[in-house]
Order: structure tokens, then sequence, then C-alpha cells
């Protein structure tokens, strides 16, 4: 069967997700080099760069839903941005090309380069703004733990189901001063916190892998986008993500209308995130507790991505060498 330019076609996503992992390996190669030069912007610039050269090059017909911004304030890889060669099946992407920007910066853990796909249609189109989040890993009933509960309710909800006590919980939370409430709840119940300055991409994927590291529940406020981005995460390692919009001001209000979010209360789980079958690929900078970072040796860089399919459950880490030119 012949197809002709543009065609919808069927998404393939075993075919697809090798080419995935290019993608955020390119970015993250880019990115290497910035690694511990105190330079945020020329990071996630080369990382951008580096991630739309690539996606170019996929025969999709791919529109990015959760990116780098608003078309104006954004020159690459903005929301609603077409990539690939228009030869293949309508996608939803969903990316971020340094997760971990600061942490690059600094050369501190955990900084990533991140990218989800999916069928068109298959990713909340989330505005850039606050979301409430809460995250925990597989093997556990629906709503054992819920936003509307406080975060000591939620502690001991979890060690209830986990068949301990909650000082055997560990909590992830984002190190801001607007968390400082939810950090002194937290601590009342004796459970630990582990603070992460920056990722929190990476933060909720912690719950999915408590036994490697160490997390069990993910909660606080961050970015919408990034929200989105780990849902498709764990839709392919497993376990829940609640998440609720936060709106500050009317100019937040109307970017989700535009959004085409018209329940501004709504509380989104991982399925309501990401509703169809999707690809993940992440790829480590710098070192940390998911993946290794980028090493280097005389002419070559050294890679680690974990790429994962929801249609399966599978996961594959995967090692790239290759010379430096």
């Amino acid at each position: 069967m012949t197809t002709t330019p543009n065609q919808v076609s069927e998404f393939h996503d075993r075919m697809l997700s090798l080419g995935l992992a290019r993608v955020s390996e390119a970015a993250a190669i880019a990115s290497a080099k910035l690694v511990g030069r105190g330079d945020e912007k020329a990071a996630d610039q080369a990382a951008v760069d580096a991630m739309r050269t690539q996606l170019n090059l996929l025969d999709i017909a791919g529109v990015v839903v959760i990116g780098e911004g608003e078309r104006d304030e954004a020159p690459m890889l903005f929301i609603g941005e077409e990539v690939g060669t228009g030869d293949g099946p309508g996608v939803d992407i969903a990316l971020d090309p340094l997760e971990g920007t600061t942490l690059t910066a600094k050369d501190m853990p955990n900084a990533l380069a991140v990218i989800a796909m999916g069928p068109r249609g298959s990713m909340l189109h989330a505005p850039d703004v606050y979301m409430d989040k809460l995250a925990i890993g597989p093997g556990f009933a629906a709503d054992t733990v819920t936003l509307d509960m406080s975060p000591a309710d939620r502690i001991r909800a979890l060690a209830v189901a986990k068949g301990c006590r909650p000082e055997d919980i560990t909590a992830c939370i984002l190190e801001r001063p607007r968390h400082e409430d939810l950090i002194a709840q937290v601590r009342e119940t004796g459970a630990a916190i582990r603070l992460i300055t920056d990722g929190d991409v990476a933060g909720v994927m912690h719950c999915a892998e408590p036994e490697i590291t160490g997390i069990d529940i993910y909660m606080g406020t961050g970015g919408a986008p990034e929200g989105v981005l780990a849902a498709a995460a764990l839709k392919c390692m497993g376990g829940q993500i609640y998440g609720r919009l936060l709106f500050r001001n009317n100019d937040e209000k109307a970017r989700a209308a535009k959004a085409g979010i018209t329940d501004l209360d709504r509380i989104y789980s991982r399925d309501d995130m990401v509703t169809q079958h999707v690809i993940f690929a992440a790829t480590g900078v710098t070192d940390g507790s998911l993946l290794s970072g980028i090493k280097r040796e005389p002419g070559f860089l050294t890679t680690e991505t974990l790429l994962m399919r929801s249609k399966t459950g599978s996961r594959r880490r995967m090692t790239y060498h290759c010379p430096v030119r």
C-alpha cells in the first residue's frame, strides 16, 4: 500500500520509539557542553535547537501540545508548533528539552531531556500555569490518596495502604517558599521529605520505582505542562497522578480558555491528562537517581536513555556511545 504526503496513518508506537529516543539523546548531548557553566539560557537553547532538528527528521505530522511556552514567548518548540516531515501519523508531542536548566547550569543531579508522543488528541493541552500535583506509584487502589485530603492525611492513608508507619514514608517536594506549610504538615506525621530544587517530572517518576529511588509520594505545586509530561511517564511506568490547575489572575484563566479548558476546578487523573497509549523517552544530562548523566572521555560521549511504551508496559535502558564531532 502506498501513502501520499500528509496522509493520516496509524500511530505505530513500536516503530516510532527508537526515533523518539534519538530525539531526547540529541537534546541531552547538545546541552552537555554547558553542564556546570552557569548559563541556564544557553543550555536550554542548545537542547531546544537539537531536539527540534531531530524531531523534524521523523516521519510524523506532529504538533507540540506541551512545549517551551506560547508562540510569542518561545522562539522554538512553542505550543502549537508543527514538527516532523509531515508524512506519517498525526501525533501530539509533549516535551521539555532540558528539564532542570538550573540543575544543568550548576551541575546538580537529575537534569533530563524529556519527550512524550501519542496519537493526535491524546494529551491534555495544559496551559502554562501552576498545577497542584499528587502522585504515588503502582499497586494501589484508585483514590488511595486524593487532592482533597490534607497533606498529613495523604501520608497516613498511604502508610495504611503500604502496611507501614507514616515514619516509613518519604515524600518528594519542590523546595519553594509556597510549600512551607505543606512541608510542615508532612513533617508533623513523622514522614521524611526529600526536597528538590527543580525537576518535578523526575520527582513524580521517582514514585514509580520506590525500591530504587526511596520516594513513595510526590506532592506540591509546579508547572502544569510538567504535570502532563509526568502523567505520560506514569502511563508507561504505572502509578497514579492527580492534578488541579491553579490560576493567579485573569490572564492565566484566558490561557486556559484558549486551550479549550472550561472547568477551571476540575481534578485531572493520569488517564484524563493522557487518554491514549504513548511512548516516552528521557535521557540523563546530569547524574541522578533515575538515569546516569552524560559521561565524557577523550573523543566520546556516553548517554543513558529510558525508553518506555505504555501499550506494552515495556521499559528499555539504553546506552549510547558516540564520537564527539
